[in-house]
């Protein structure tokens, strides 16, 4: 796909992945729109790369997605890629009932419900363009789950399964698919989790991710495995199996 000239937005695109992403495609020479829901945040990107131009949307409502579509195709008709980038990651012990699970984000809306209605939403628009791209960003822990964050890892199989199926019915048109799969990244996706359980291994760089993408995209590569998550999606079950174990046993 070409990667220069293109008109793009990026879901959570003011900080991690998303911000590394936009960093990324600015250095290509194309238009980048970011979304979140502080503006603060979004301030903090336009003012580290005045080149981009930003809303501020509560992707957890379903309106709120409404009002950014209608807004971005009114502002930047040319807009040709939709990256659903905007995700949020929370440890939830299920042994407890409804008490984590209620207690904080919805992760079913955000890391899943969003992309869905965006994509339904910005489908028709795209469509009608010579080429056009969808880009959901998964996890390598759609593949093999990490079980102190259930819901975030059913989330991103849900978003493989999805991207799988979108592109099978845009097979026709000019709207390509991508699945950008990523392993553990350095980002504040987990508000601090990983500090809190002594985790040593802080994951790869958001840029690593952001530089994978571009290469991938460049290459119509349909599903874009970067570093570790490469042998979690590829691995048999039984590889898979073991790496569960080996990621899971002392939890």
């Amino acid at each position: 796909m070409k990667m220069t000239g293109n008109t793009i937005l990026i879901t959570g695109g003011a900080t991690g992945i998303g911000l590394a992403m936009a960093e990324v495609f600015l250095r290509e020479g194309n238009q980048v729109i970011i979304c979140g829901r502080q503006k603060e945040n979004l301030l903090l990107a336009q003012n580290k790369f005045p080149q981009i131009q930003y809303q501020v949307c509560d992707l957890a409502s379903a309106a709120d997605r409404q009002r950014m579509y209608e807004w971005t195709v009114s502002n930047y008709p040319e807009l040709n890629i939709l990256v659903n980038n905007a995700g949020i990651q929370r440890q939830i012990d299920f042994t407890k009932g409804t008490l984590d699970l209620m207690n904080g984000d919805d992760e079913i809306q955000i890391n899943f419900s969003a992309p869905v209605q965006l994509t339904a939403l910005f489908i028709p628009h795209l469509i009608k363009l010579k080429e056009a791209a969808i880009v959901n960003i998964s996890s390598a822990l759609g593949f093999v789950p990490l079980t102190i964050v259930p819901v975030y890892c059913a989330t991103k199989a849900a978003i493989h399964s999805f991207s799988w199926s979108l592109r099978h019915q845009l097979r026709k048109t000019g709207v390509k698919v991508f699945e950008v799969i990523p392993p553990t990244v350095d980002t504040d996706l987990d508000r601090g989790a990983r500090e809190r359980r002594k985790q040593e291994y802080r994951g790869i760089s958001a840029t690593e991710v952001a530089e994978a993408t571009l290469a991938g995209l460049v290459k119509n590569e349909p599903e874009i495995a970067i570093g570790q998550a490469q042998g979690l999606r590829g691995g048999t079950r039984a590889e898979s199996e073991q790496m569960f174990q080996r990621m899971n046993g002392h939890w």
